[in-house]
């Protein structure tokens, strides 16, 4: 091959690295980023699109987090979704992050990437690779071995982030090297400039991160200069947090500690927070907007939307602004499915996290109180640089706080009232004297419950001059020659609003109850009401350009969209607003019907829903409305799976002693780097040793029948309420599974049982073991502990009293058919593990069973071992119309089920999630469109694992609507292979 051949193919296998800039977009100082040279307040929230697997679906987050006020995605990228094998990478179909970040830039977010190596995130490995668990030196240190797979990753992923960046045709402004790396050694150190050195070298010129876990010093920047913190490589400070509490086991929220002081009010030094970095912006990497829930729970993520829901997020996001917090991201925007073999072993299928998009993708009530803050904090671009100002006087109530602050530049403040503490839920009525930039004013407010104000006085907004306002600015356009700005509060409590004018303004009430008058002396213009609906006042006159007020209540406020120079309200989503000569070009969500009112240039003449032309007619307010409603969705009908055919095949035919087990992997021979390790002289059992990382995994192992084989004792990993089955002969011998009910699970375990007499007769005979593996552990502590193993770690045949591991025995093991090879290359290394019906393509769309038994699920009866059930089903979900439907086993009021089975649930091959019927919590899988075919043919495959005791069966199978409305995004079938495509010769 020539030299230019080779470097053409390199090309072509390896991204190449963007140009360096000649003048950065993104730099910062001690306050904030500065974009552009602009001072920008940073308001993100996370989004991880290995856990939503249909790419077109990105964009409808994407458009709903936008819609919900961020103006920043934070994305962690997962290595081992990515890598099935040592130097085999996959950033197609599902893993195209070009596409990602391409849609990110359309939708107009800022992108914060997180990379890795190590994300934790819940994940099985905390991200790693499977093969990485392999290597004998530790991880995330400057090992050889590990470094070498590092770079590996990073010359793969590095160049496609560096393309994406602000100024090269994408909008990354921030790139995180690490995650919460709690090991400091030397070690370390030089892991964590190597990281960066990389990142540098392969054209990623934007700012540069670490997340530190819980505000401990580490890994500050070199010009931090505090004393007991760690310094690393890179430009910034971040750190992370989930004050607030959680939710007890009864599933009712508790009331949690008060909102910290990180920032300019916190107790300052290495850990204090944004302290241990005073000349870079505080920087909080992930805050919590929920938690995660875990095997056995009595599924908490509605509580957890609750307990980090509405009032928490006034409390403790406002807590972080008012500390001066100027990169804040929340933990999590939109949690999602860990499908397949996705999840660590602390959590299940499920990774809604009770977040504020939850895992159907419905917007949950707390999405509308973030918007509101974030259109907040937009409209007020002094609040990206904060200072402390003079305290403020206080009168009539010891149970409130206020954290004053002002802009160094423009002396604009904000006042953050709160309760004291911040964990308070009573009530609370006062008065605040303040010293503020147009002069001193009293000025009285009221808390009630758990809540929190953030008030603004002395901001220019567009032409206007806001004195002060007891009302929450909610956000302001420029409309033609007229300013709009958006007030609220809540509903019942009065209000007042000042503004500046140089002579008496003209005042006209359309619409509400507002009372104004004029103190000359000042030059302000009082006005004052009860928030109740909507309230419109238009002011003309005084010097300046003429004012839309629109006052409302919190609900009010809520129903508002706002893109630039545009207002929407009434349907439950605006996508996007695209002006076009005189039409407004509106696209959207209704979950019923809706009415529409919008404000924006004066030249707009007509308005388009959705691609569809709506009558309008204008207001006195300057607005125009709908003259009729917009239409809603219409009625989804969801076939009946309990009347369909099903198709029935036993699966464990491994455990018959005349199965063919040739062409299995011989078990013993590897090296064995586990974090736990048989006995001296034992076989290397574990299944990662052969190229099995992930999902089920069977073993057969033959010995000669003696008097000594009575008992057996099998020690292995399974994860997460990981399980073992055990045959002698094709017979059950015992099944065991690992604890649930644990928020930090036991991830081994021990199983001792009785051998029948057959296990002594003369000849071979079979033992034959199947290992459910519900995950890696993660390695959050830099401790190996993903490298701990699973599936058979050793067994002991023996006889009560005698020795252990007395008779011989000779083991094979089968895992994913290829191992690291994927047949299933689309579906990826997540989808799929070791069962026979697996490695035979039983999940998938095409397969032949018709010479299976044809069933009704309602006549399932118990079989020891794996059964499978096949059925297909059609639906016709209205074109425009969006909904996530999903499967929801047996009775979803209650957690978890008096019998003991586990399903795996196959949506057209895909592999979407996990059932454990005596283990619960989740009996409920979204699936979502593109995955699942709205307007035609679909396949269901269940694999039902059970000891086949008496009852032990499979319980009602139905489909539910988890989301529905009329609008959405356009979504394709994903392209994935069908039976015939995988076995072609079958």
């Amino acid at each position: 091959m020539s030299m230019i051949a080779a470097l053409l193919l390199a090309g072509a296998a390896m991204p190449q690295a963007a140009p360096t800039d000649p003048t950065p977009r993104v730099t910062f100082d001690r306050h904030s980023l500065r974009i552009d040279g602009k001072p920008t307040l940073i308001w993100s929230s996370e989004f991880h699109p290995f856990r939503l697997p249909s790419p077109d679906l990105w964009r409808d987050i994407l458009q709903k987090m936008k819609a919900s006020g961020f103006n920043t995605v934070a994305i962690y990228i997962d290595w081992g979704f990515h890598s099935p094998k040592q130097g085999v990478y996959d950033f197609s179909g599902i893993r195209d992050i070009d596409r990602l970040l391409t849609m990110a830039q359309e939708e107009g977010l800022y992108v914060i990437t997180r990379a890795g190596p190590y994300v934790n995130a819940e994940l099985s490995r905390g991200g790693f690779p499977g093969w990485l668990v392999n290597q004998s030196g530790k991880a995330r240190t400057d090992d050889p071995e590990y470094l070498a797979a590092v770079d590996e990753w990073l010359g793969r992923i590095n160049p496609i982030i560096a393309r994406h960046q602000l100024g090269r045709g994408g909008t990354v402004i921030l790139h995180q090297i690490e995650n919460e790396l709690a090991l400091t050694t030397p070690a370390q150190s030089r892991y964590m400039q190597h990281l960066y050195d990389k990142a540098r070298g392969q054209g990623i010129t934007v700012p540069m991160f670490h997340n530190d876990q819980g505000r401990n010093g580490y890994w500050v920047p070199k010009s931090s200069n505090v004393p007991l913190t760690v310094e690393g490589p890179q430009e910034l400070y971040a750190f992370d947090g989930y004050p607030g509490g959680v939710c007890g086991v009864d599933n009712k929220p508790t009331r949690g500690a008060p909102a910290p002081d990180w920032g300019l009010y916190g107790p300052g030094g290495a850990k204090g927070g944004a302290s241990a970095s005073p000349r870079t912006p505080g920087f909080i990497a992930e805050f919590g907007g929920g938690w995660f829930d875990y095997w056995g729970s009595n599924g908490m993520y509605p509580c957890n939307a609750i307990q980090r829901g509405s009032g928490y997020q006034r409390v403790f996001y406002g807590t972080n602004i008012a500390n001066g917090i100027a990169i804040q991201s929340i933990y999590m925007g939109y949690g999602g499915t860990s499908w397949g073999w996705l999840p660590a072993p602390v959590v299940y299928t499920s990774y809604d996290y009770g977040s504020a998009i939850d895992e159907a993708r419905n917007l949950r009530p707390k999405a509308l109180e973030l918007k509101q803050i974030g259109q907040f904090l937009a409209a007020v671009p002094d609040l990206a640089r904060l200072e402390k100002a003079p305290p403020v006087t206080i009168a009539g109530s010891d149970a409130v706080q206020v954290y004053h602050d002002r802009n160094p530049d423009t002396d604009a403040r904000l006042l953050f009232v709160a309760p004291k503490p911040s964990n308070a839920t009573g009530d609370a009525r006062f008065t605040v004297t303040a010293d503020l930039p147009d002069g001193r004013y009293s000025f009285a407010s009221e808390l009630h419950g758990r809540d929190a104000k953030l008030l603004v006085a002395g901001v220019n907004l567009e032409r206007q001059r806001l004195v002060y306002s007891t009302s929450e600015l909610q956000t302001s356009i420029r409309h033609g020659a007229e300013d709009v700005a958006l007030f609220y509060g809540r509903s019942g409590e009065p209000g007042e609003t000042v503004l500046r004018y140089a002579t008496v303004p003209t005042v006209t009430v359309i619409d509400g109850q507002v009372a104004s008058a004029f103190d000359a002396a000042r030059g302000d213009l009082r006005l004052t009401y009860t928030h109740r609906g909507l309230a419109r006042v238009r002011i003309e006159g005084g010097g300046r350009a003429p004012l839309l007020l629109l006052i409302g209540d919190v609900a009010a406020g809520q129903s508002f969209f706002r893109q630039d120079g545009l207002l929407e309200r009434g349907p439950a989503l605006v996508r996007r607003a695209t002006v076009r000569g005189g039409t407004l070009d509106l696209t959207g969500d209704t979950e019923a019907t809706a009415p529409l009112e919008v404000w924006g240039p004066a030249t707009i003449r007509s308005v388009r829903w959705n691609g569809q032309a709506v009558p309008v007619t204008s207001t006195p307010s300057g607005s125009l409305v709908a003259r009729r409603p917009l239409p809603g969705p219409g009625d989804l009908a969801l076939p009946d799976l309990m009347v369909g055919t099903w198709r029935y095949a036993p699966g464990s035919p491994e455990a018959r002693p005349d199965f063919d087990d040739s062409g299995w992997t011989v078990a013993g021979r590897a090296r064995n780097v586990a974090t736990i390790r048989p006995p001296t002289g034992q076989p290397n059992l574990g299944a990662d040793a052969y190229g099995f990382h992930d999902g089920d995994v069977w073993y057969r192992g033959r010995f000669t029948g003696s008097a000594e084989a009575r008992t057996v004792t099998v020690h292995y990993g399974a994860g997460g309420a990981g399980m073992l089955q055990l045959f002698l002969d094709g017979k059950l011998v015992g099944q065991h599974e690992l604890a649930g009910g644990l928020p930090r699970p036991i991830t081994t375990g021990v199983a001792a049982f009785d051998l029948p007499a057959e296990a002594q007769a003369p000849g071979e005979h079979v033992l034959a073991a199947m290992v459910r593996v519900n995950g890696h552990n993660w390695d959050l502590d830099v401790d190996d502990a993903h490298k701990e193993p699973r599936g058979l770690i050793s067994v002991s045949l023996d006889r009560p009293g005698g020795e252990s591991f007395a008779v011989p025995i000779a083991w094979k093991i089968q895992g994913r058919a290829g191992g690291e090879d994927l047949r299933d290359v689309a579906r990826g290394p997540s989808n799929n593990g070791g069962l026979y019906g697996e490695r035979m393509g039983w999940t998938l769309p095409g397969f032949a069973d018709a010479d299976w038994q044809r069933v009704t699920l309602g006549e399932a009866r118990p079989h020891a071992g794996t059964s499978w059930y096949r059925t297909d089903f059609d639906l016709s979900v209205a074109k425009g119309e969006d909904a996530t439907i999903g499967l929801q086993i047996g009775d979803a009021t209650t957690p978890r089920s008096p019998t003991r089975y586990r399903v795996l649930i196959f949506v057209n091959g895909w592999n979407m999630g996990q059932f454990v019927a005596n283990v619960g919590p989740q009996r409920v899988f979204p699936i979502p469109e593109g995955v699942l075919h709205h307007r035609g043919r679909n396949t269901l495959a269940l694999a039902v694992t059970s000891d086949g005791a008496a009852g032990n069966i499979i319980e009602p199978v139905r489909l539910v609507t988890l989301h529905h409305t009329r609008g959405g995004v356009p979504v394709t079938d994903l392209a994935a292979p069908a039976y015939r495509d995988l076995y072609p010769t079958h």
